[in-house]
């Protein structure tokens, strides 16, 4: 399969397909859409295209999916030199599959490749990278509430050098895993732990790509977090400003109708975020990025100004902040209606089930 839309500006790629001969039945498909969990069970194939400096994108194919041969001395063991992504397909009632605002995520993937010194996929790579594993995997596609097919595009250095440099060979996969519903039972505010003594990146670093150093960063946080009885934990920027979850963007809603969401050159842009926002917009509320300090929020909550916090990404959507926990302090937070009501105008649009007007779908399996 090489279809692209007609309006492409670079030609498509011509991919080899090499069919599974292990691939699953469907009788254990089936099995794993009962319950699919999340990122613990893959489909049959995976996208590959390879890069070099010589080469530019080349050799791109779908196959079995299955452990990647990498030499010892890869680049990404050592320095890593790796980006990715995260994406969904659904399944709308009349059995189509469709994606969510793809030209963002490739977008963001360039953004990402720049700051990590990768080369940047052309958007046009990437949505027939996402067309091509679901051409072979389609029936992995679940069909149950909030189901869906996640896709995880990646790329990471290869090259087999020990110098400080620029890998000039590189990698860009994409798989795929079924995903069950975020929240089993309905949607449950988290407790978030502060976190004060662990940064998750700095003015100048990373903060904005979306590379695995980002979230490993991210993890001692998290077990401090968990020990405490926490879900997640909020980080800090060296003014004391909010920055983000482990994995996910924060929201703050205010009595007077606007709708806040914190804003730095380490925080990743979120997709899920800026569809929410716009969402809210439209409603009209008065959306603003700033910085936000921890102060602002503490206070703002006391006071009865902030009226509602959630946080947003692309696995849960929405997912409501119920407490905020920290040295010392255990503070409620409020519950309001605009977090879920929401979260079922965006999950509406994406399932298919309400027409969006912003033109964020795109039909992957035409």
């Amino acid at each position: 399969m090489t279809t692209i839309d007609a309006e492409t500006t670079v030609a498509p790629l011509e991919f080899a397909v090499t069919k599974n001969l292990n691939a699953a039945t469907n009788a254990r498909v089936a099995e794993v859409h009962e319950n699919p969990g999340f990122g613990v069970v893959f489909t049959d194939h995976m996208v590959d295209i390879c890069w070099s400096t010589k080469g530019g994108w080349h050799r791109p194919r779908v196959q079995p999916y299955g452990p990647i041969p990498l030499d010892p001395a890869a680049s990404v063991l050592h320095y890593a030199q790796e980006i990715f992504e995260g994406i969904k397909a659904y399944r709308h009632a009349d059995g189509s599959i469709h994606t969510f605002r793809p030209d963002r995520n490739a977008a963001r993937l360039q953004a990402s490749a720049r700051r990590l010194a990768l080369p940047e996929l052309p958007t046009e790579y990437f949505i027939q990278s996402l067309r091509e594993i679901v051409a072979v995997d389609a029936r992995w596609v679940p069909s149950g509430a909030d189901q869906s097919l996640y896709l995880r595009p990646f790329m990471f250095a290869k090259e087999a050098f020990l110098g400080v440099r620029a890998a000039q060979k590189v990698a860009y996969y994409v798989i795929a895993s079924p995903a069950g519903a975020y929240f089993t039972g309905g949607v449950k505010p988290v407790r978030i732990w502060l976190s004060e003594d662990y940064a998750r990146a700095g003015k100048g670093g990373t903060g904005k790509a979306k590379t695995g150093g980002n979230y490993a960063s991210s993890l001692l946080a998290q077990s401090e977090a968990s020990a405490r009885g926490c879900d997640q934990v909020v980080f800090l920027n060296e003014q004391r400003n909010v920055e983000e979850l482990g994995g996910m963007n924060v929201v703050f809603v205010f009595k007077d109708g606007r709708v806040v969401t914190p804003e730095s050159d380490s925080i990743l842009e979120g997709i899920t975020r800026d569809s929410l926002l716009q969402l809210a917009e439209d409603r009209g509320y008065t959306v603003e990025k700033r910085p936000i300090s921890i102060d602002e929020w503490r206070e703002g909550v006391a006071s009865g100004d902030i009226v509602e916090v959630f946080a947003c990404g692309t696995a849960a959507v929405v997912t409501p902040i119920g407490a905020l926990v920290g040295e010392g302090f255990d503070e409620p937070q409020p519950l309001g209606e605009l977090a879920l009501s929401l979260r079922e105008e965006l999950t509406d649009i994406q399932y298919g089930r309400r027409e969006g007007k912003h033109g964020w779908l795109l039909r992957l399996d035409a």
